[in-house]
């Protein structure tokens, strides 16, 4: 499979990703999207896409490149999906290798991301892809009062 990876640059090609990220993240709202996407981007957040044939984006990533105390110089994947339509096409397989690639050519030492519990399919994937499970994330939800 020959398929070509993209960093979405414009406002066409972030909203271009809209309808596969939100497959991932549901509660993002496409009239907000944009924005959300140039918020990130100012803090170093990088989105990629393939599109299949028809222009459409069918598996999108996004991360960023840091350096951490614990791990060195790192990326950081934040998103990570292909759309259920398109899955099993090889399109996941091809943006982990490009995100691999990414990551060495930034000299990072790292190439990380959390993954939901319950997506059971995507950790599959992830050790068919040569990760393993390296860490518990915990989380803690903050109401405006802060507990």
């Amino acid at each position: 499979m020959s398929v070509e990876v993209q960093l979405a640059i414009s406002d066409a090609e972030v909203l271009g990703c809209f309808e596969c990220v939100a497959e991932l993240r549901p509660h993002l709202v496409r009239g907000e999207f944009v924005a959300r996407i140039r918020e990130q981007q100012a803090q170093g957040y990088l989105l990629a896409y393939i599109t299949d044939g028809s222009g459409e984006a069918v598996a999108c990533a996004g991360y960023r490149i840091n350096d951490y105390l614990a791990h060195g110089r790192m990326m950081y994947v934040d998103d990570l999906v292909t759309k259920a339509s398109a899955r099993s096409s090889g399109y996941g397989a091809e943006l982990m290798d490009w995100l691999s690639q990414q990551a060495i050519d930034n000299d990072c030492q790292q190439f990380q991301l959390d993954s939901g519990v319950q997506r059971f399919a995507a950790h599959k994937f992830y050790f068919r892809e040569g990760m393993s499970i390296a860490s518990y994330h915990f989380a803690k939800a903050l109401t405006a009062g802060g507990q």
